[in-house]
């Protein structure tokens, strides 16, 4: 059945959005604010971006994919399972060094002097952006080698910050995303390494078929409206 959305004779329809974990929280908030201006509905699926990457590349009914990174993206263009040409980056991520610990007052110095560090959380550096991102920052600081021993590593973002927000890690690196949530308030101390430490967190979004629902979405996405809600959640724009 045909619904009518601001006046257009625009055709309900479903989107099936892969969207990387750290995006988690922005993605929701932005589904809403789509949905209310168009007749169609978003079902979201998080994950981390190799695991989503995989699943695609397996035939996983997928409409759009919102990766955490550039390269995934421009590999599925290029095997023809993508939209050639529709690769848009929609935000730019950051890292940070986070402890649920309040008050802490140099983050930084604990990864550096990591004597009393039990365990330190990152996201599966083969799997996430953001844990690779974490594993660069890491050896250009030198400390590497040292906590190989130290590292738990979760499957994607979302599991690397439960570790550290459950106590199971005193240390994790995370989305600056994360602890910047507008909707709620995220205790604890962090440290923002600079991105000259690590290969930028281009976040790319790209089609995965011709209906008009997705190709709706991914305009959405480059909107005034969602480009600031992105922003709202901690993260820079392209």
């Amino acid at each position: 059945m045909a619904l009518w959305s601001g006046g257009t004779d625009a055709i309900s329809d479903e989107v099936r959005a892969a969207v990387a974990s750290n995006f988690s929280v922005a993605m929701k908030a932005l589904a809403v604010e789509f949905e209310k201006t168009t007749a169609h509905h978003v079902v979201l699926s998080f994950g981390s971006t190799g695991k989503h990457y995989a699943q695609i590349k397996n035939g996983a009914p997928f409409d759009v994919f919102l990766a955490a990174d550039a390269a995934r993206p421009a590999l599925l263009e290029n095997q023809g399972i993508a939209n050639a040409g529709s690769r848009t980056t929609y935000a730019r991520g950051k890292l940070v060094l986070w402890t649920s610990k309040p008050d802490v007052n140099d983050v930084q110095d604990i990864l550096l002097n990591s004597q009393d560090v039990r365990h330190l959380a990152l996201a599966n550096p083969k799997l996430s952006p953001y844990g690779m991102a974490a594993q660069q920052a890491m050896v250009e600081l030198n400390v590497w080698p040292k906590l190989q021993a130290k590292i738990v590593r979760g499957e994607n973002i979302a599991q690397t910050f439960q570790f550290v927000h459950s106590g199971n890690a005193e240390l994790g690196f995370v989305a600056y995303s994360q602890v910047v949530n507008p909707k709620r308030s995220v205790q604890g101390s962090f440290w923002m390494p600079p991105q000259s430490l690590y290969s930028p967190i281009d976040q790319q979004a790209v089609l995965l078929n011709d209906k008009q629902a997705s190709k709706d979405f991914l305009k959405f996405l480059d909107g005034s409206l969602a480009r600031q809600i992105i922003q709202n959640y901690g993260y820079d724009l392209p």
